[in-house]
């Protein structure tokens, strides 16, 4: 046998045979294990460890260890045993260097030298003489000793240079030396003849004779039946010299001889990289790894004593998972939707799963497997972090530490939510419930505190408040509180009225949640437990009653138990939230809890991809999410200003809207690309917007000075007036089935109907106060209306049999229902996008390919090229593009990402990349005319430190291309310099630069190779040219200016043009001056 220190491991092998496999023996939870003793009777391995500074025994195939010492260890290196007395000896070269003994069971532990002593090494026994050998490497001395420690003698003293382990053999001693490198023998009793018998050794650690005579056999009670033990059966020096022992952690049963199952009660601790488990039977409290894979930064842990699993959240890797107690089994249970989960809580009688998420400040809940995934609570959390649960009285306790931190509670299913704690709170990190006394405990990381408060939120008391620097994980089992510490690193308890407190473990960095319970006892119980109360998915216990729910996009029927996927609902944008509401069963109004809407306006859906998509009028971008809420995205998000109407085009997989703002009717694939403008001459704040896909129509509403309702073809062609003698017409509808249009007219409070030319119009309600959104479906139209804030459905031809469906509803903006029948039909874009390049646009009987805005068809084919010759200008946030000749297409906003103050722009026509100065991070940036960064360094800057806000050291003013060498030529206002790089961002460097100069405006003919720049010198401004180098400067014009801001070159014309701001005018010259 063998210890590994760079390993970590215990090792085993068989001498004199061949082809023997190393096999390891002990591996996790050693850190340096220095010293290494077999007990060759009682076959079991003793080791010390000068790390975690324990000394441990195991048998022989590393089963059944237990830690033996755990306290007053230093740095114990060598050990040595002697069983036929049942002692075992070590070394500790540690702050108080001593030799100790003890029984072989770990009784009887003495300290039998500690004078004269300062690194003693090697130890070994000789057992027929019963002496004690060490050797000191500092003091370089053998000595020896009676085996109590009496009668010290010297062997070899003052010569020895390093001297580290020991044995013998008959009368000659053996030992190692790293210093000589040697193996060195003398005199046992005289330190006589004294050799080296082996040298040029790299590293000569350890050192055994292997004889019969160092390991003489004799009879021990532990040989009959294992002493009558269950696990270990150690020697002892005292009568009935030997004692039955159990693995670490685990107890024995009261007979002596048996151990227990297992430990009854663990503390389970989530370190950033692993999981531990440390018995609380036991006082050593000895933390052991559980084997699992994985784990990048596991936070919160919770327990499930019913099954077994230790839950726990990784906020890397963004996950929920659960493993066994001893790293067994591991799955992921839920990885969608997860951005920090800081707390995590068991419901063991109800099986379901809680979790917070500081991230998307979301309370949410799955069954115990990972299924039936709902949110419970998504609104009014700023960093929520604990949560306990109560399944005896049904309420649930989180602590959010945010802006104003709190603790609240509620009914397990979310309702009924009050705030119990909300003064002299900081950062409530850890929250604990003792279940038996009904009693909340928690720990503040910031105002470093353990208070208690009864349930109801009375009798509030400080427990503990010194020494707690930084308080994270919290738990509570029986009479303790325990919990880690950031800054201590440690994990500490309390009792809970005596407030005495002692540590678990000391300097264990990165810890992070911890659960104290018990292994297999379950307290309390609800009606939950029993055939998960009667529920088809989740079941809550509350207060009240019991409760059964469904995950999202499923409804309760009525029989407030079963669960079903309905098919068609309603769904509703209400200002910075949308609803939808089943048709199907009575279970009302339940929002989708989507992140980051602000003023939904206009909302449409694609049934096949089960996406709803909606406008925001306050962010004024439009975004789409899947209908239970996840995977939110911006699909258009520059060039909006009011977008009021938007429809899906689901068989071509396009997006339309229009825009009261910018008069403009725009079209673009569902994920924003290929944007391009329709309508935007005669447009007069167009609202409402309506498809009709398998005809090829789109139809939308006016509210300009003469309202009206338009019809054109899809790609914005053979636009006509259907109805004229209308007021502000909203929420277009069409039903498909019957061929008719829907409207409210806002201005007449009516609904009204058309056939889809505009004729055979008819009212279908004329007695409502103020009607606003509409929908229809099957043999109804729903609307909402502004005044009775409700929705109401009615039949669609007379207006009859009205009903209502929700009240108290705050201005709905718009409302539609989700449903398959919406989006029925065919037409040519569905195959294969009507193999267009860029846009399938229908139009009656067929179909157009259309191209992203000013980029153009390809004769004879569907693919697009991007426009030839085009204008680029820039406003502070925005750069747009136009084509100057062309009155068919309007200017647009290129969807560039953060611009905050655009100061000057060039393009690059080659790599087709536009590159502006960025003013506000005095950076220079590039990217393609779709805004993707189209490089490698991410954004292209001409300076090292982007990081920062400011960057003084440079100033990038004015930029300009040189399109044949690749590279880019900057004037800076800090350092008043020309500079160059290459376009691939490297920088080559200062061109020119001189005391007086202040170089801004410049442009590069590169043609000719040469720069113009203006010099605007104090009072005297001038305009230069210089070879591209930098020489050859020389003065073109130094009167008649004042403000020359901008220079560019014509070089066919061979002619340079200035504009002079102060002056108002443009002036040129030609190159020469």
């Amino acid at each position: 046998f063998w210890t590994d220190v760079s390993e970590e491991a215990i090792k085993q092998t068989y001498i004199n045979q061949t082809g023997n496999v190393v096999q390891n023996v002990i591996i996790s939870g050693l850190v340096s294990p220095d010293g290494l003793a077999c007990d060759w009777i009682g076959k079991k391995l003793y080791w010390t460890d000068s790390e975690t500074n324990r000394i441990e025994v195991a048998n022989l195939n590393g089963t059944s260890r237990k830690v033996l010492f755990w306290q007053d260890l230093d740095q114990p290196r060598a050990i040595a045993l002697d069983p036929a007395h049942g002692y075992m000896y070590w070394t500790d070269w540690g702050e108080t260097p001593r030799i100790e003994r003890a029984g072989m069971d770990s009784s009887m532990r003495k300290i039998i030298v500690d004078s004269d002593i300062y690194w003693p090494n090697g130890l070994t026994i000789d057992l027929d003489e019963q002496k004690l050998y060490w050797a000191d490497a500092k003091l370089s001395f053998i000595h020896r000793a009676n085996l109590d420690g009496s009668f010290r003698q010297k062997v070899v003293e003052g010569s020895l240079t390093h001297p580290f382990a020991l044995t013998l053999s008959g009368d000659t001693l053996y030992w190692t030396d790293w210093q000589t490198r040697s193996i060195h023998a003398c005199n046992k009793r005289t330190g006589e003849k004294r050799r080296e018998i082996l040298s040029a050794l790299y590293s000569p650690m350890d050192i055994q004779v292997l004889s019969p005579d160092r390991q003489p056999y004799f009879h021990t009670p532990c040989e009959d039946n294992n002493g009558g033990c269950s696990h270990l059966c150690l020697l002892s020096p005292r009568d009935p010299f030997y004692s039955c022992a159990c693995p670490t952690g685990v107890q024995l049963e009261d007979d002596g001889r048996t151990c227990k199952a297992g430990a009854e009660e663990v503390l389970l601790l989530a370190r950033r990289t692993d999981l531990r488990r440390i018995s609380l039977d036991t006082p050593d409290f000895t933390d052991i790894i559980l084997q699992i894979d994985n784990i990048r930064h596991a936070i919160a842990i919770d327990y499930d004593p019913v099954e077994g699993y230790i839950y726990w959240t990784d906020d890397d890797v963004r996950a929920i998972r659960r493993a066994y107690l001893d790293g067994a089994g591991a799955q992921t249970l839920v990885t969608t939707e997860i951005n920090h989960p800081d707390g995590i809580a068991v419901d063991w009688v109800a099986r379901n799963l809680y979790w917070t998420d500081t991230g998307t400040d979301r309370i949410e809940v799955t069954r115990l497997n990972g299924t039936s995934r709902k949110i419970l609570i998504s609104e009014n959390l700023d960093e929520p972090r604990a949560i306990v649960l109560n399944p005896v009285m049904g309420y649930m306790y989180w602590t959010d530490w945010g802006e104003s931190p709190k603790i609240e509670c509620a009914y397990l299913d979310g309702s009924e939510r009050r705030v119990l704690v909300n003064t002299s709170l900081g950062w409530p990190n850890g929250l604990a419930l003792d279940l038996e006394k009904n009693k909340l405990y928690w720990g503040d990381a910031k105002t470093d505190k353990i208070e208690v408060i009864n349930v109801d939120g009375t009798m509030r008391k400080t427990l503990l408040e010194d020494k707690l620097p930084h308080i994270f994980g919290f738990t509570l089992l029986g009479d303790y509180i325990y919990w880690t510490d950031w800054q201590r690193r440690s994990i500490e308890r309390v009792h809970k009225i005596k407030a005495s407190r002692d540590i678990i473990i000391d300097q264990l960095p990165d810890l992070m949640g911890l659960k104290a319970t018990s292994v297999t006892k379950v307290f309390g119980t609800n009606s939950c437990a029993e055939n998960n109360g009667g529920c088809s998915h989740l079941c809550f216990f509350t207060p009240q009653e019991t409760r059964c729910a469904c995950p999202i996009g499923l409804e309760l029927l009525s029989d407030m138990k079963t669960c079903i996927i309905p098919e068609a609902f309603l769904v509703f944008t209400s200002r910075a939230a949308i609803h939808r509401i089943s048709l199907e069963t009575n279970n009302n109004d339940v929002a989708i809890p989507l992140t980051g809407v602000k003023e939904a306006s206009a909302l449409d859906f694609d049934v096949s991809d089960n996406r709803i998509y909606w406008t925001d009028v306050s962010l004024k971008t439009i975004s789409r999410a899947f209908m239970n809420g996840s995977s939110v995205e911006h699909v258009i998000e520059f060039g909006l200003d009011y977008p009021e109407g938007m429809a899906v085009d689901w068989m071509g997989k396009n997006l339309y809207w229009a825009d009261t703002g910018t008069n403009r009717i725009e079209v673009a694939r569902l994920d924003g690309q290929y944007r391009q403008v329709l309508v935007w001459k005669d447009l007069d704040n167009p609202r409402s917007l309506a498809l009709d896909p398998t005809k090829g129509y789109m139809y939308w509403t006016e509210w300009g000075g003469k309202p009206r309702i338009v019809r054109a073809y899809m790609d914005g062609t053979n636009s006509i007036t259907l109805v004229d003698k209308v007021g502000r017409a909203n929420d277009l509808t069409i039903d498909y089935v019957d061929q008719r249009l829907y409207w409210t007219d806002l201005d007449t409070s009516m609904i009204e109907s058309s056939n889809m030319l505009g004729q055979e119009r008819e009212i279908i309600a004329d007695d409502l106060p103020h009607p606003f959104g509409l929908t229809q479906y099957s043999d109804y139209i729903y609307w909402t209306d502004w005044n009775l804030h409700s929705i109401e459905r009615a039949d669609k031809t007379s207006g009859k049999n009205r009903t209502l469906i929700q009240g108290h509803l705050d201005f709905v903006m718009d409302i539609l229902v989700f449903h398959s029948s919406r989006q029925d039909g065919l037409n040519d874009c569905v195959q294969n996008n009507g193999h267009c390049g860029h846009l399938c646009l229908a139009i009656p009987n067929g179909f157009r390919c259309g191209c992203a805005a000013h980029y153009t068809l390809d004769p004879n084919s569907r693919n697009c090229s991007s426009p030839a010759s085009f204008l680029l200008f820039s406003q502070k946030s925005a750069i747009s593009r136009m084509i100057p000749d062309d009155q068919q297409s309007p200017d647009i906003i290129l969807p560039m990402h953060g611009l905050r103050n655009v100061k000057a722009i060039d393009y690059d026509p080659l790599d087709k990349l536009i590159y502006w100065v960025d003013g506000r991070q005095n950076i220079i940036k590039r990217a393609k005319d779709d805004g993707t960064q189209a490089s490698l360094h991410l954004p292209f800057t001409v300076m090292s430190t982007p990081n920062q806000s400011q960057n003084p050291e440079k100033q990038p003013h004015d930029l300009s291309i040189d399109i044949y060498s690749h590279t880019l030529y900057w004037t800076c206002e800090a350092t008043n310099s020309v500079n160059v790089h290459r376009l691939n961002g490297e920088s080559i460097g200062m061109v020119l630069r001189g005391d007086h100069d202040r170089p801004r405006a410049i442009v590069v003919n590169a043609e000719r190779g040469y720069m113009y720049f203006t010099n605007m010198q104090e009072r005297a401004p001038k305009i230069e040219r210089a070879a591209l180098d930098g020489t050859e400067r020389e003065v073109l014009f130094t009167t008649g200016l004042i403000r020359p801001v901008a220079l560019v070159v014509d070089n066919k014309l061979g002619k340079l043009f200035w504009v002079d701001a102060d002056l108002k005018r443009i002036e040129s010259c030609d190159l020469s001056g």
